[in-house]
């Protein structure tokens, strides 16, 4: 812990985690802004590039700094980079600023570049974006007819041609509706708005709406709450439960993950279900 190398690794770690907090914070929350959160995805990388290309002075300095006040040896970065363990892959002639500035400082943060690159390509941002124009809250403000009409151009497979070009005039009748009905003006969520549909029977009146919001809660989107949930499943299958079927399964996840909902449920109540349950079992 003492030592150059693993001062700058903290250093260069709380730079990345700060740049990626906000990211990370708005991911978790269950009730996501979309558009901001695509936003700050955005801010994230631009950030970190910025960080590569004129963020090594500065970090070396801060990390020198540092190490001076704890009297810990800084390395001269003109000198050979001498390895812990000699690999007969490495030139000899590698020098110390080689070493931490390309081998270390732009791998690491090209990794980090690489990774949001991968989770939030183009083509997946665009998709989130145009299924955030289906969200309900405040008066539907988010509504954006265009948007919403390259939505299900995206899904061509679940859209005929004919609705297509049908969806403008759909659209403009839907959202006119929807900002003239007391029932939608307090939703705020798709599941929300997914539902009234169904309990109204506006899901017949505008199919093609109704559709684009089923697409949208079906979308396996990497969110925390996904995350936690495939975490809970290697806690309640593992290897004494490795032959427990996908109901049994599921029975056992549900309370799992929504723990807070079912601590509100009284223990008596459960009792006198399992009690009734019990005697009808009896009685067959």
């Amino acid at each position: 812990m003492e030592s150059f190398d693993f001062i700058l690794a903290l250093h260069l770690m709380i730079d990345i985690l700060g740049v990626t907090n906000e990211l990370s914070q708005a991911l978790q929350r269950k009730n996501q802004d979309i558009v901001n959160a695509m936003k700050l995805v955005q801010i994230s990388k631009q950030q970190l590039q910025m960080m590569r290309d004129n963020g090594w002075n500065s970090l070396l300095e801060e990390v020198s700094r540092f190490c001076n006040v704890f009297e810990v040896v800084v390395p001269v970065m003109s000198s050979t980079f001498k390895a812990r363990r000699r690999s007969t892959r490495r030139n000899d002639d590698v020098t110390n600023l080689h070493h931490y500035r390309v081998e270390f400082f732009y791998t690491i943060i090209d990794m980090q570049l690489q990774e949001l690159n991968n989770r939030f390509s183009e083509a997946s941002t665009e998709l989130l974006l145009c299924i955030s124009y289906l969200n309900p809250s405040s008066s539907f403000s988010a509504y954006n007819k265009e948007k919403l009409i390259r939505l299900a151009e995206l899904y061509s497979a679940d859209f005929l041609v004919v609705e297509l070009v049908a969806s403008e005039h759909h659209l403009s009748t839907y959202i006119l509706d929807m900002r003239t009905s007391e029932e939608f003006s307090s939703l705020e969520s798709i599941a929300d708005i997914a539902k009234q549909f169904v309990k109204i029977k506006k899901d017949i009146l505008y199919p093609l709406v109704y559709r684009l919001l089923v697409l949208a809660l079906t979308l396996p989107v990497a969110t925390a709450t996904v995350e936690r949930a495939f975490s809970a499943m290697k806690i309640v299958k593992h290897r004494l439960r490795s032959k427990m079927g996908d109901d049994w399964l599921n029975d056992c996840l549900v309370p799992y993950i929504e723990k807070e909902v079912f601590d509100l449920v009284p223990n008596e109540v459960i009792m006198q279900h399992y009690q009734k349950m019990q005697n009808r079992m009896q009685s067959l």
